[in-house]
């Protein structure tokens, strides 16, 4: 049987100003022997993608660009968003569902790294990790005696969102002799909670009962400034607060006064409110805080397993089957979307989820 031809796009910022890929593998061996995938990428990067971008694709892979309601305005012939990473903050989702177009992401391909990074920082954090190395680069040998730090031993890990990253933090934990971990998540099933050992409760009392706050929950209106400043002034003066999820979650300025006036221990942070930090951040004056550029967890493990999910989605469709991570699942039932499916890919769409 002969497939209709599925255009995918790549946005241009996979690629560098030389025309060659910033990632040593995207996936994209998910499209061998699939002919009915033409692969393209656009010419140019915009941070919010053109409806003339989108002219002749059906499916787009997205890096960083926004994707908003004029991005879709000429969205007849464009079946599927696969958004390359598992946050969607950049993506008006509303907007997708009502040009009858499906948005995907990566779900579970960053869990690994991400928690990963998140064991690493609270390493770095409690054994002070930048100021030892500091002193070694200063010839400051005789100050180590004041950089003592602490094990993870007999302290508590508090989760903010119980997604697959914070579950996978719970399992790499295991074996380091931490207390029972303790969860803030209005959505977590409390019995997949108990079965990783996971007690949920509310945010006051993870704040006050938590050595280590660590953020896994996607930014929304209803987290945005989820730790501002009288969240932070429950936590304990020794206590570490970590951010690999969106910046937004965390009020920064709060964060700032309570790091400077050392309120909590120390902060290690991934994102940040305005991204990109083309200039030195206000936070690099401090020396109780741990910085990345939103990259701490890339591997190139996680860039191929994104690739692969991201790609895979896109086979997926245009073989008439629903891809995995639909974050618009009701765009899957309506008639009009199923009309453009069919039409698209010359198949008859999957029943259902």
């Amino acid at each position: 049987m002969s497939l209709n031809r599925f255009n995918v796009f790549l946005t241009a910022d996979f690629y560098d100003d030389q025309g060659q890929s910033k990632f040593s593998d995207i996936g994209l061996s998910q499209f061998t022997d699939q002919p009915q995938i033409q692969l393209s990428t656009f010419v140019e990067h915009r941070a919010e993608i053109a409806a003339d971008q989108l002219a002749e694709a059906q499916g787009v892979i997205v890096l960083t660009p926004r994707v908003s309601r004029e991005s879709l305005e000429s969205s007849e012939n464009v079946l599927a968003v696969g958004r390359f990473g598992v946050g969607y903050d950049t993506v008006d989702v509303e907007a997708c569902t009502d040009a009858d177009v499906v948005l995907f992401i990566a779900k579970g391909a960053v869990d690994r790294p991400v928690a990963e990074a998140t064991v690493g920082w609270m390493i770095a954090l409690t054994h002070h990790f930048r100021a030892k190395d500091q002193l070694v680069r200063s010839g400051q040998w005789d100050e180590r005696t004041k950089f003592n730090g602490c094990e993870l031993r007999d302290r508590t890990l508090g989760i903010i969102g119980m997604g697959g990253i914070g579950s996978e933090v719970v399992r790499l934990l295991n074996g380091f002799a931490m207390r029972p971990p303790i969860a803030f998540d209005p959505y977590c099933d409390p019995v997949v909670a108990g079965q990783l050992g996971v007690r949920l409760v509310e945010l006051d009392e993870l704040l006050q009962t938590a050595d280590f706050v660590s953020l896994h929950c996607p930014l929304s209106d209803g987290t945005r400034d989820l730790i501002g400043e009288q969240q932070l002034a429950l936590m304990k003066p020794d206590a570490y607060l970590l951010n690999t999820a969106r910046g937004g979650i965390v009020n920064e300025d709060a964060l700032y006064e309570a790091l400077k006036q050392n309120k909590i221990a120390g902060a290690a942070l991934d994102c940040f409110v305005d991204e990109p930090v083309t200039r030195p951040h206000r936070f690099g004056e401090l020396e109780n805080i741990l910085l990345a550029p939103h990259s701490v967890a890339w591997t190139h493990e996680m860039f191929r397993d994104i690739g692969m999910a991201s790609c895979q989605g896109m086979v997926d469709l245009s073989l008439g089957r629903v891809p995995h991570g639909v974050v618009n699942t009701s765009v899957l039932q309506r008639d009009s979307f199923r009309d453009k499916w069919r039409r698209l890919t010359g198949l008859e769409p999957a029943a259902s989820v």
